[in-house]
Parts: C-alpha cells; sequence; structure tokens
C-alpha cells in the first residue's frame, strides 16, 4: 500500500500530541527521514509478533546492593484443634484452609466428599455470580479420588492436598478452555498447564475448574457478563480477578488464584471481603499466563484468611528458569512469631479526609497489637505517570487486536477500556517512555528507603501512592478484610460515593492493606494474622451465598 507523503506541515499537527514546539526547519528535516524511521516499524509490525512472545528486558525490583533475606524455606502452620466436622456443608465450604487441611489430615472428611460439597455450591450459586468462566466437574472428581489414595498410600506433599481450588482464566489449563475474558480469545484452547496449574496439581489440590476475569484483566466484565459481588449482586465484584474474589467469597472453593498487574488482586478482595496476597515479583512463575505486561505481572493467592495465603505461597514458591521474570527466592512463615519487634509505618495522607471508618479503626487497632507504629513519608514523585508503562506494554501485547479491527468485539468500549487505551498507546513517545523507567528506578529507591525505616506499611489500597508505586517496584501488598460499612452500589473502580436519597444500601466488607520490603511476605503474614485476629470479622458470610 503506498504511503502518505509526510511533510512539515503533518509534523506541525502531531507536536500538539506530544507537548513539542519546533521550528519550520527542524519540521522539515524530521519529515525527510521519517518515511524511513516508518518503514522499519512497518516491518517489525509484519512479523506479527504474538502475546507469548516475551521481552528482552527484563525488569529486576532489586537496586544494587540488594541482599536476600536470609531466611530458611520452611513454613510453620498453627497445629489448633480445627474441632468436629460440622454437620451443616455450607459451615465446611467457609471454613479456612488450615479448618479444612486439618479435618482431612484427621480422617473426619475425604477429598471426593468435599469436592462435592463444592461442585454442588458452584451448580446453585454461581450462575447468579457469573464468576465461573468453566467449570471441571469431571476433572475435579477424578482428581480428588488421586488425592484421596495419595493420602492413603502415605504420599503426603503438603496441607493442600485434596483441598479444591479454582484459577484464574487467564492461566493455560491443557484441553480446557483459556479465553482471557475476552470475546475473541473465547474458544482458546491450550495445550499445556500453566506452570503454577503445575505446581499446584504436584501439591495434591483439585481444581474445581476456571474463573472469570475482567476482559484481557481489565475490570469485571467478561464474555460471560458482569462478575457479581456476593454482598451485593447489583454491583460487580471489581477486578480484574473478579471471579476468583466472588467464588472465594461464596464459598465455592477452598482458594482460588488471581492476578495483579495494577490492584487485580487487591481490589476484588478489598470489594468481596477477601484476603488477597500479592507476591514480591518474580516468586510466582507466570508461565503459561497471558501477559498484560511482563514488567509488572505477578500472580498470587486468594483466600478467607491470612494463614491460607501462606500455605498456597508455599505451593506456588520457586524460581522458574523459563519465566525471564522468574527470582528464586525462600520463602519462610512461622505462625507463632508474633508481631514483637517489628515497626508498622503509616502515610498521613492515607489517612486524611478520604479515609474510610475502617481505615481509621484498622490503625487504630495496629496501635494495639505490640508493634511500634510510627508515621513515614515518601518523596514527592508522579507516581501516577507510571501508569503509562502498563499502557505501553499491554498495547504491544495486544497490537493484532488493534491492527486487525478485532478490539471491537470487546463488549466494553468506554475511554477507558482497552480498546481506546491500545489506541492512546500509540502516540506514547518512547523518549518519554525511557524517562518513565527512570522515574520507576527513582520510586524503587523511594521504597527502599521507606522499608529500611519500616518493616511493613498499612494503608488505604485506594488511597495515597502506594497501590501504583508498590506494583512498579515489586514489592508485596497483603489485603484482609478490616470491618463493614454501609454502601450504596459501586462501579468496578473509582471511589466510593455518597448515597443518593432513598438509594438502598448494602453492608459490604472494607479492608486494609499491608505492604513490606521485598521479598518479606514473612512480615506481612505476621503482621495480617495479628490483625486479623483483633478486626474479629472473617467469619461473616455473605447473603448471596448461603
Amino acid at each position: 500500500m503506498e504511503q502518505p507523503e509526510i511533510k512539515a506541515e503533518t509534523i506541525a499537527a502531531a507536536e500538539r500530541m506530544a507537548d513539542l514546539d519546533y521550528t519550520a526547519s527542524e519540521r522539515e528535516q524530521i519529515a525527510a527521514l521519517l518515511p524511513d524511521q516508518m518503514a522499519a516499524t512497518r516491518a517489525v509490525r509484519a512479523l506479527g509478533i504474538g502475546n507469548g512472545v516475551p521481552m528482552a528486558c527484563i525488569f529486576d525490583p532489586r537496586l544494587p546492593g540488594f541482599e536476600m533475606p536470609a531466611l530458611t524455606d520452611i513454613q510453620t502452620y498453627r497445629t489448633a484443634d480445627p474441632g468436629p466436622l460440622p454437620i451443616d456443608e455450607a459451615d465446611i465450604a467457609f471454613a479456612p484452609v488450615t479448618r479444612l487441611a486439618a479435618w482431612l489430615a484427621k480422617g473426619e472428611i475425604c477429598s471426593v466428599r468435599l469436592t462435592e460439597i463444592y461442585l454442588g455450591r458452584i451448580d446453585r450459586l454461581a450462575p447468579a455470580l457469573r464468576c465461573f468462566a468453566t467449570v471441571t466437574a469431571d476433572l475435579a472428581r477424578a482428581q480428588a479420588v488421586e488425592s484421596d489414595a495419595r493420602r492413603a498410600s502415605g504420599d503426603i506433599p503438603g496441607p493442600l492436598l485434596g483441598i479444591p481450588f479454582v484459577v484464574k482464566d487467564l492461566f493455560d489449563s491443557k484441553g480446557i478452555t483459556t479465553g482471557w475474558g475476552a470475546e475473541p480469545y473465547r474458544d482458546r484452547m491450550p495445550d499445556d498447564d500453566a506452570e503454577l496449574v503445575k505446581r499446584l496439581r504436584t501439591a495434591g489440590a483439585v481444581l474445581l475448574g476456571k474463573t472469570s476475569l475482567g476482559a484481557l484483566a481489565r475490570n469485571d466484565v467478561w464474555y460471560g457478563g458482569r462478575t457479581n459481588n456476593p454482598w451485593n449482586l447489583n454491583e460487580g465484584s471489581s477486578g480484574s480477578s473478579a471471579g476468583s474474589a466472588s467464588a472465594t467469597a461464596a464459598g465455592l472453593c477452598g482458594f482460588s488464584i488471581g492476578t495483579e498487574t495494577l490492584g487485580s488482586i487487591i481490589s476484588p478482595s478489598q470489594r468481596c471481603g477477601t484476603t488477597g496476597l500479592r507476591p514480591t515479583f518474580g516468586r510466582v512463575s507466570r508461565r503459561g499466563g497471558m501477559v498484560l505486561a511482563a514488567t509488572l505481572d505477578k500472580p498470587g493467592p486468594i483466600c478467607r484468611a491470612v494463614e491460607d495465603t501462606a500455605m498456597v505461597l508455599a505451593a506456588l514458591n520457586g524460581a522458574d528458569i523459563n519465566d525471564r521474570g522468574s527470582i528464586g527466592a525462600p520463602f519462610h512463615f512461622d505462625a507463632s512469631r508474633g508481631v514483637g519487634g517489628l515497626c508498622l509505618g503509616y502515610l498521613a495522607e492515607t489517612f486524611g479526609e478520604n479515609a474510610t471508618a475502617t481505615d481509621r479503626h484498622a490503625l487504630e487497632t495496629a496501635r494495639r497489637l505490640g508493634c511500634k507504629v510510627v508515621e513515614t513519608t515518601l518523596p514527592v514523585l508522579p507516581y501516577d505517570a507510571l501508569r503509562n508503562v502498563l499502557m505501553a506494554e499491554s498495547a504491544a501485547n495486544f497490537e493484532e487486536l488493534t491492527f486487525s479491527g478485532r478490539d471491537g468485539l470487546l463488549t466494553v468500549q468506554t475511554n477507558e477500556a482497552w480498546p481506546n487505551t491500545f489506541r492512546r498507546a500509540r502516540f506514547l513517545s518512547a523518549p518519554d517512555h525511557v524517562q518513565l523507567d527512570k522515574l520507576r528506578y527513582l520510586t524503587m529507591q523511594a521504597l527502599d528507603g521507606l522499608f529500611r525505616e519500616v518493616d511493613v506499611l498499612i494503608g488505604s489500597f485506594s488511597e495515597g501512592p502506594m497501590m501504583v508505586a508498590s506494583n512498579f517496584t515489586g514489592h508485596p501488598c497483603l489485603h484482609l478484610r478490616a470491618g463493614f460499612e454501609e454502601r450504596p452500589s459501586r462501579p468496578a473502580f473509582g471511589p466510593d460515593r455518597a448515597a443518593r436519597p432513598g438509594e438502598p444500601l448494602f453492608m459490604v466488607p472494607m479492608g486494609i492493606s499491608l505492604w513490606s520490603g521485598l521479598f518479606r511476605e514473612d512480615k506481612l503474614l505476621r503482621v495480617g494474622l495479628a490483625l486479623e485476629e483483633a478486626f474479629g470479622v472473617t467469619d461473616r458470610r455473605p447473603s448471596a451465598a448461603v
């Protein structure tokens, strides 16, 4: 196809989009060489580089001089008696993994029965929640039989043996549709399992199915509709790990797997009242998962209790030579350790006028835990500008959708949705992108300095810079339920709004976030366990899931 001539006037018109102001002679010089530059770009596009081709550049969250924490790769869980097996199957379904594992170990229930309990609840409750892309009932039953046989033979790899789980439908599962929540890929059939699916199978966990995600890992709308919050079916469950959080909150599985690129574990955990752990970047393999942004994507567990997330992370942890961002690191957890000796920090701005009553209660509760609590600060930087890195990476990974016009198949076509985001990204400047990478390095230094002063930071996930900053630096985050408040139905993203006159209100869970240094999930979990016990709000169940 013959390309249009690039003239000086064309350059002048384009300058406004790049916030530039060149002289007439400078425009003539640019126009003279742009055809060759554009030809090179067209040659690369013609290759059709797909979603699975990795980047040559690798993001490493470790600054010069970083030393891996000298921790033993050992996990110690609580050994309290789980009590007798409940008669009510709902009480079994909502039990944390710690109790499920104990009942299985004592022979009070078998994996086959536990799997049937969850399959029955899925059949009854999942249609209203729209939280499953695929239910793998036959596979789950076969795996449950296998898990029970392993236990009977003494082959017990760990506490997840026989525990039914679900995985976000952007991770490949052999012979099972993995549609990424998006219409253009809804019939996509992988021929192998993702690495984390393999690791959970090795651990003996039982796959109940694939949970819904907002299309291409954004919001809670997918080709099956909107995934709903079990606490209020009139609102979505937020995203993008929408189905994982909804299913876990509704007692449709023992635990689930989500991913976070920029809030996708923490946001649905806030909405659905689950406990989400976003591990340090590189700790958990992404191989076999859809690539949204290779320098940002992070898989992690979504559970109903803090200790459960430790059990799941232990099974997922470990380097993967086939994931270019993978980092080998020990995972240490000791449920008996307590919070003594830890310094807990907070940013004053996150507990300002926009803070919720639950946020303030969480900080006051933290003051009573027995650790030192101090106010701290971060350097003033344009942290939100880093979002353009995600825009550029995601647009490159899905340029086939943009250039083919198949982006029009996606249901959501708002200004903020992926189709327009991918198109806008084409106007990002490459030099500005390099500067964003330097800003990212400054942000890494800022958070490194913060966690030299405090062990753990507490705050609202949506107020202040930490949600954005920590995702771009790779620091881990734990989000847990902290209380309940009345709210009108909310949009998938954005701040809560005041109720309109006469508008119905719903009692919904509210949470709090914790952050710590790289590969210091052990500190997060110590504080999380103490807060969870102090809050005392884990037992409440959504009315849509009884």
